[in-house]
């Protein structure tokens, strides 16, 4: 699972920074090298390109994992440069711009959008499999998850907008509770499509979440 971020338009970076003149880089090594927005030659061409505008880079560094303890340790070898920064532009996902500014006293400025939580199909090619709703059906719907693969984020399906196994939102797309029913028919388990499941409220759902861990030798 890796979190999958586009590029911000430049004219977006742009503004960001436009009262920022002295910028410190941050990329990421991970997951947003992975998907070329934040890795190390995507932070060297945002460099250039900030440089041309006459923004003063005074450092950069590609941090192995942004959004984990390793951004503190990076941030403590380039504390000379951070403090010459009047900001920093972090080329990574949401966590890793949260983690960065939770140990700087500087503006923390995202250069990417994240857009969800996904898998690799193929090179270059992600897609939604979780949306991380805290309430998993998966167990019931043959490991396919109904919230995010489902235009409509149907915990009941399919609706009565399926047309040979398509989705009528987007006609390229295979139905997600047609794909259910076709595994839970190989698996011999479609008595499962008749269970219901209440609609889902999200508009309720406490921001921020949270959750404490308890382990067993806490709870001696």
């Amino acid at each position: 699972m890796k979190s999958i971020t586009r590029q911000k338009p430049f004219a977006e970076v742009q503004q960001l920074l436009e009262e920022l003149d002295r910028a410190f880089i941050i990329g990421c090594g991970t997951c947003a090298t992975m998907t070329r927005t934040g890795g190390k030659d995507e932070v060297l061409e945002m460099k250039e390109r900030l440089q041309e505008l006459g923004k003063v880079i005074t450092g950069w560094t590609v941090v192995p994992t942004a959004c984990d303890e390793m951004t503190e340790v990076a941030l403590r070898e380039n504390g000379a440069a951070l403090r010459d920064a009047g900001c920093i532009l972090v080329m990574a996902c949401a966590l890793g711009v949260h983690r960065v500014g939770i140990y700087v006293d500087r503006p923390v400025i995202p250069a990417l959008d994240t857009l969800f939580i996904g898998v690799e199909d193929g090179p270059g090619h992600f897609h939604e499999v979780c949306a991380q709703c805290g309430q998993c059906v998966v167990g019931e719907t043959a490991g396919l998850c109904p919230i995010a693969l489902c235009h409509k984020g149907l915990v009941n399906g399919p609706c009565g907008g399926t047309n040979n196994g398509k989705c009528e939102v987007d006609p390229e797309k295979d139905c997600a509770w047609t794909l259910i029913y076709q595994r839970l028919a190989k698996q011999g388990r479609l008595d499962l499509m008749r269970k219901y499941y209440p609609p889902r409220n999200f508009q309720v759902v406490p921001r921020p979440r949270g959750v404490k861990l308890v382990s067993q030798e806490t709870q001696l």
